[in-house]
């Protein structure tokens, strides 16, 4: 059977060390984590998006999972709302999970009434737990 491959969505200025402990956790030989490369500082909106969103969509294509790591400025980052909105539409229909990392953070609205699977923490565990119950739920 082929290992489930996770598409991981983060906001780059600020939870880029979540990212670094999900390549240490990348050995497990159920999951196999992708990472986007762009900087953070360029604008969804920007000249260069065209071929970083190409870029992205061919990620998430060869991808069944997207693992949304929800920091306190996921709700408002245009990059993880359209990998979400990208992740959804029918071409890709990614299974979807997401983990807070303070529960006080808000939840992007694309991960809202979709069936979207949690982790409760940020725990190897609970994360492989929410993605072995992602479902598309919408």
């Amino acid at each position: 059977m082929a290992k489930t491959k996770v598409f991981v969505s983060y906001d780059h200025s600020e939870d880029a060390l979540y990212k670094y402990l999900l390549q240490a956790w990348d050995a497990n030989e159920d999951f196999d984590f992708e990472f986007d490369s762009r900087g953070p500082n360029i604008p969804i909106d920007s000249d260069d998006s065209a071929v970083i969103k190409a870029s992205l969509t061919k990620l998430l294509k060869s991808a069944t999972h997207l693992l949304v790591i929800v920091g306190e400025k996921s709700s408002t980052s245009d990059w993880i709302g359209w990998e979400i909105a990208r992740a959804k539409q029918d071409d890709i229909k990614l299974k979807l999970a997401a983990v807070k990392l303070n529960k006080t953070n808000i939840t992007p609205a694309g991960l809202l009434n979709v069936g979207t699977s949690w982790a409760t923490s940020f725990e190897r565990d609970r994360i492989v737990d929410a993605l072995k119950e992602a479902k598309v739920g919408y």
